[in-house]
């Protein structure tokens, strides 16, 4: 392969001013990271204590094997949120090795509300079990939940993409054949009942773990029957009685022992064979990534540059190199992995999209992931160009994205704005994974350019009432909110608040989440069972 020779001159000031503005934002990303997984009331975690429980890091540390990767998946679910301390919408779900084996952890963290579920508990659990279901993925529940949050009931239980949802998800995954099995550590009540009712087996921690669909008080209240949690649905009364959970155990440090043997149990699933290489680091430092990218994201940079410190001994093999030159696409590996890369080096042309279509068919007929790094303003506009067929041509990339059948992966390396975010594989083209670095910012268009829409607009109605155009101060009253509105709910804090994406990423760690994504995908084949794509407009 063609080795990438960085033009980089990592000594300028340019470099050193991009460097010292990324690592800044990296340095901001782990301080909220790090609140994000220890940030708890004393008095919550005092009362685990008494309880006998496990802390929910401790859990997460049983489960997984030991000295192995935890590939997070929405750290920063629902920040800001509600009272602003609903860490992780209240739960800590991800993908690591347990017993040697890939899987989907979730765990319900009691020291948050006891554990109660907010909208963004349900839309996290939901991606949870997408990704579960895409990627074949046996799922681990650590359950310990209060159930909905009632003064929140309305945005939890009645629609499609509500609470239900689980439940409904649960089924089609059993009847997928993907494991489920949960261990009861503490309250599961309601629809909470369902979740180890659903699951293939189920571990019953004796003492605090508790499943019923009405707890003590709604049962006194609606039948004046007096009863303790553990008297109406304890570890003694479903293990031996009812018969709902399969193996009791005496504490949680017991109970993650046994679902570890549960998951150590499981017949083997052969992964997706690719034809792999040897994994070789990139010949760059991938820190050198905070020098490349400027701080504000209208500046432009090479793609490159990013692509030769995450990929395999910096090796690229670029395809169509003379042609469509505002988007980079090529051949490459990560982590022995390989994968077709498709980057933006400016706005998408007629001949970008052509460029990028072709190759996406090569990538899904040669069942080869793709690999999104996606930093675009959108796609060219003005009449020379829609005569030339921009929109006809933007259609036929964005049909190929959409209808590939091989694993996508997106990192969202700059700005995501317009249709560009459709045709680069935004959310709603489903990739495997999304993640976005901290300089990200995402809209319809830019505040700036939103704004100037907007006056532009009010001064054309004024033109056609025979009135004079804005001054200057009615501009400004115009354009200040809507550039403000743009910057707080385009920054990447937001995206990842609203589960927009999987999580904001170091840039240095890219190509290791990358290569963790990839592998987790491999469990499920790599589908060639649906050939050709929609119609291409000619």
């Amino acid at each position: 392969m063609h080795v990438i020779a960085s033009r980089i001159d990592t000594q300028s000031d340019a470099y050193r001013k991009n460097y010292d503005t990324m690592a800044a934002r990296v340095a901001d990303l782990t301080t909220e990271l790090n609140r994000s997984m220890n940030e708890r009331p004393e008095k919550d975690l005092n009362r685990l204590v008494a309880a006998g429980k496990l802390p929910t890091p401790k859990k997460l540390e049983l489960l997984l094997d030991p000295n192995t990767p935890f590939l997070e998946i929405a750290p920063l679910a629902a920040k800001g949120m509600y009272d602003g301390k609903i860490h992780k919408a209240g739960t800590i779900i991800g993908i690591g090795m347990v017993s040697g084996r890939e899987v989907l952890i979730s765990i319900n963290d009691p020291s948050i509300k006891g554990g109660s579920s907010y909208p963004m508990t349900v839309k996290k659990t939901l991606r949870s079990q997408t990704i579960a279901m895409e990627n074949r993925l046996p799922m681990v529940n650590l359950l310990d939940s209060a159930g909905a949050y009632l003064p929140l009931q309305s945005e939890i239980f009645p629609d499609v993409d509500d609470g239900g949802r689980v439940f409904y998800n649960q089924a089609l995954i059993s009847k997928m054949g993907i494991p489920q099995i949960t261990a009861v550590m503490g309250l599961c009540t309601a629809g909470g009942a369902y979740v180890p009712a659903m699951s293939d087996e189920v571990v019953h921690v004796k003492g605090h773990g508790a499943i019923f669909l009405g707890g003590p008080p709604l049962v006194k209240a609606a039948t004046g029957e007096e009863v303790t949690a553990d008297e109406l649905g304890g570890a003694e009364v479903h293990c031996a009685e009812s018969g709902v959970s399969d193996y009791y155990a005496e504490d949680d440090a017991h109970a993650i022992e046994m679902v570890r043997m549960l998951v150590a149990n499981l017949p083997e699933n052969a992964k997706a064979r690719l034809s792999t290489r040897e994994a070789r680091p990139p010949l760059y430092d991938p820190r050198e990534i905070y020098g490349i990218v400027p701080g504000d994201i209208s500046e432009p940079y090479d793609i490159r540059e990013v692509i030769a410190r995450i990929v395999d001994g910096s090796e690229f093999i670029e395809f169509k190199e003379m042609y469509g030159s505002t988007l980079i696409c090529g051949f490459a590996c990560i982590h022995g992995y390989p994968v077709g890369i498709l980057g933006n080096n400016g706005i998408l042309f007629s001949e970008s999209a052509l460029k990028g279509t072709q190759f996406i068919q090569l990538c899904d007929k040669r069942q080869i992931p793709l690999v999104f790094l996606q930093n675009i303003t959108g796609f060219i506009i003005g009449r020379d160009y829609e005569r030339g067929g921009i929109t006809k041509n933007g259609h036929k990339m964005v049909n190929a994205v959409a209808t590939a059948t091989v694993p996508k992966f997106t990192v969202m390396v700059g700005a995501s704005f317009g249709a560009g975010n459709y045709a680069m594989c935004g959310r709603a083209y489903s990739p495997r994974f999304l993640w976005t670095w901290p300089n990200h910012q995402i809209g319809v268009m830019g505040g700036a350019q939103a704004a100037d829409v907007l006056v532009t607009l009010q001064n054309d109605q004024r033109a056609r009432a025979g009135q004079p155009p804005l001054t200057e101060a009615e501009v400004g009253f115009i354009r200040e909110p809507v550039i403000a509105a743009a910057l707080k709910e385009g920054n990447a804090y937001y995206s990842t608040a609203n589960l927009w994406d999987d999580g904001i990423i170091d840039p240095a760690k890219t190509r290791d989440v990358l290569g963790l994504g990839i592998s987790a995908a491999l469990n499920a084949p790599i589908r060639n069972d649906v050939h050709g794509y929609g119609i291409f407009r000619m």
